[in-house]
């Protein structure tokens, strides 16, 4: 039997989300932003809930597709608000697609989000020694920097801790604890 990270329960959907996706460095602009929307809408709630919903949010919005919700019309924000597979929070999904349109902009300005977002970590990830779930953070200075930068630039529910959450999801930092399986393979 496999040793995980503490956080994995039984459920095979976060078994597989943690061995398959989770510190696993991103570096595509479509994933970037898929994860980017799932990490804005989980802030407050469990991970587990929006894993459960994954399939839901991409069917819901386009599967991810930037540029589609960049230019949601009004009728698809209040669809949206409708539909029962997501979270139906208004806020949240307005930041969804205010969150497209600067993530364009931030693709013009530097070619790529993956560049902005990776250029942080000087494109290498972070790897770090945890041993267990008191030594893991919420949020470090880099993602207190990245959520400053983000907001800035104008982007909606991109707190440091959702930052330091999407920032592991993304393989920008491996927080694989020192007894996961997942750790000897970095």
């Amino acid at each position: 039997m496999k040793n995980r990270c503490f956080w994995v329960n039984d459920s095979q959907i976060y078994i597989d989300y943690h061995d398959k996706e989770w510190g696993t460095p991103v570096f595509d602009d479509a994933t970037l932003f898929e994860f980017l929307v799932l990490e804005t809408f989980q802030a407050g709630l469990s991970w587990i809930t929006i894993l459960n919903k994954r399939e839901n949010f991409r069917k819901a919005f386009d599967n991810f597709d930037y540029k589609k919700i960049a230019n949601y019309p009004e009728s698809k924000f209040e669809s949206l608000l409708k539909d029962a597979g997501i979270i139906r929070n208004k806020l949240k999904i307005r930041s969804a697609i205010t969150n497209a349109q600067l993530f364009m902009e931030v693709q013009k300005e530097f070619g790529s989000f993956s560049k902005f977002i990776w250029s942080y970590v000087d494109v290498k990830p972070i790897v770090n020694k945890f041993h267990n779930r008191e030594d893991v953070p919420a949020t470090t200075p880099l993602s207190d920097k990245i959520s400053k930068d983000l907001k800035k630039r104008g982007f909606k529910f991109v707190g440091s801790t959702v930052m330091y959450a999407y920032m592991q999801a993304v393989g920008m930092v491996n927080d694989h604890t020192t007894d996961c399986f997942k750790f000897s393979e970095t």
